[in-house]
């Protein structure tokens, strides 16, 4: 498994957020569409259906320099450990992603992959791919091929998942 922004990205699924277990919440994507995940959620949609996908009070940071950057490497380096582990600490953020159709928006919960956030560009990166989703100018099939192939290394540098995330967008 491997975060690559708002996406945690499995051998065989993409979540926004993390990956839920047992009847936790959560928002899988796949290449026909978005489904719900866990208990009190339900709902599946084919991209054809889905207008828009938006992603509400997702925990971003702001960008650092310097030293601070620093330490925001050795805090995300962290952040995925516990997330590995299982946690240790407080339970993950949660955050929505409110589905769209021509029947209303449905809100949904996710949990953060990323405990102490997404970076800003990370971030911004993930709406708009979900936004070409959307649009069908993107396929969730290239986020499911690297998976099979990649996610044995594990979650990457923050520089290596933006490339990552620009790559899928111009895909």
């Amino acid at each position: 498994m491997a975060m690559v922004g708002l996406f945690w990205i499995t051998e065989t699924s993409v979540y926004v957020g993390a990956e839920p277990a047992g009847y936790g919440k959560g928002v899988r994507l796949t290449a026909d569409g978005v489904e719900a995940l866990g208990t009190e959620q339900e709902g599946r949609w084919a991209w054809a259906d889905v207008r828009s996908v938006g992603v509400h009070y997702a925990p971003v940071r702001r960008r650092a320099s310097g030293w601070k950057a620093l330490g925001n490497a050795v805090g995300t380096a962290i952040d995925v450990a516990d997330v590995i582990l299982g946690g240790a600490g407080a339970p993950p953020p949660v955050f929505e992603v409110h589905v769209e159709t021509g029947d209303g928006t449905t809100e949904l919960d996710a949990y953060g992959a990323a405990p102490r956030g997404y970076t800003e560009s990370e971030y911004e990166l993930s709406v708009t791919l979900l936004q070409r989703f959307v649009a069908g100018i993107a396929d969730v099939s290239a986020l499911l091929e690297w998976g099979r192939t990649h996610v044995v290394e594990g979650t990457l540098a923050r520089e290596e998942r933006e490339a990552l995330l620009r790559g899928w967008l111009e895909a």
